[in-house]
């Protein structure tokens, strides 16, 4: 699994123009995206990862300051661009794979006590933010 941490004052997603998750001060925007060899127990250490890592002011982790992450579906974070002109996208899970593993993700986060929003998987959404720092992290478990 591979995530993208952004360190945020706040961030929002919208689908159809409605707002389906948002994180209203200090806190994490979490774009994920899923591989065919992912497993529940990459969901669970990607969780344990977000809700750990020592990135937000004063090296506190978003446990620790009781701060919010709004988790996207990202299946553009496995495309490949090496070659010619358009990306491919053979890495990323299909959509039965992806989603209950992002879904296992979120649980595992709000097991741990995190506050999370989310967007709609598989959705046209458009993610709008106000980037902390910035700071920007990429994971891969």
């Amino acid at each position: 699994m591979r995530a993208v941490l952004q360190r945020i004052d706040s961030a929002q997603v919208t689908v159809d123009g409605e707002v389906t998750g948002a994180v209203e001060g200090e806190g994490l925007l979490a774009l994920v995206g899923v591989t065919h060899e992912d497993t529940p127990a990459h969901a669970a250490t990607l969780a344990r990862k977000i809700a750990e890592l020592r990135i937000l002011r004063g090296e506190r982790s978003v446990s620790e300051a009781g701060a919010g992450v709004l988790v996207v579906s990202q299946f553009t974070l496995y495309g490949d661009a090496r070659k010619g002109r358009r990306p491919t996208w053979s890495a990323a899970a299909p959509g039965p794979v992806a989603q209950p593993l992002v879904e296992e993700v979120i649980a595992a986060l709000r097991e741990r006590g995190v506050a999370v929003a989310t967007g709609r998987f598989g959705a046209d959404m458009r993610v709008s933010l106000v980037n902390d720092g910035p700071t920007t992290l990429v994971l891969d478990v």
